[in-house]
């Protein structure tokens, strides 16, 4: 069996910060096709694939951004290279025929139930949030997730008209470390965990 070596796990996990500064090297579209071809291959049930991903990087998106950020999150979203807002299609079971040819009846599990629909596009489309970030760090990026902003004003802002609607916003680029908390800790096994 394969696993990841140390230095991996440091860089994946171990020493992954959310960073809130950002230093000005620009992060090229090259990078963040690269990104995604990485993070599109993380499992889903069903291989339903709810993200939608809107990569802000325009000073147009940017000031159309930054009015739906809470106060505290908005100096960092305009100084950050790349803003992205990780959505989710609530209509993702349109596409299931193409994403899961071998039960072509799995589209009428969601069709007509939308509490469900709505639960696993989310479940999901947060899975692939944590798959985007694994993937970013591996190609050398740094992260600052994000759910300070007012979700209604971005769904209007950036998806109007269409089925997506925002699950969270994660500010992208290389990090500037002067502008790193000091780490928080974590909760130990026993708090966290139980064997069953």
């Amino acid at each position: 069996m394969q696993t990841l070596n140390d230095e991996a796990r440091r860089l994946l996990f171990i020493e992954a910060r959310t960073h809130n500064r950002f230093t000005p090297e620009p992060v090229p579209d090259t990078l963040l096709r690269q990104l995604y071809d990485l993070m599109k291959w993380g499992p889903t049930s069903a291989n339903c694939s709810p993200a939608r991903l809107v990569f802000v990087k325009s000073p147009e998106a940017k000031a159309k951004l930054a009015p739906c950020m809470s106060e505290g999150n908005r100096d960092k979203t305009l100084q950050a290279p790349v803003n992205v807002i990780v959505g989710m299609d609530m209509a993702f079971y349109d596409k299931l025929p193409e994403l899961f040819p071998h039960n072509l009846t799995a589209k009428s599990w969601f069709e007509g139930n939308p509490e469900f629909s709505a639960s696993t596009a989310m479940r999901n489309s947060s899975l692939q949030g944590a798959y985007f970030m694994l993937a970013a760090r591996g190609l050398g990026l740094d992260c600052g997730p994000m759910s300070g902003f007012n979700v209604d004003a971005v769904n209007a802002a950036f998806f109007a008209g269409t089925s997506v609607k925002a699950n969270f916003i994660c500010n992208l680029g290389h990090g500037d470390p002067a502008g790193l908390f000091p780490r928080s800790p974590r909760l130990a096994f026993e708090q966290a965990c139980r064997i069953a």
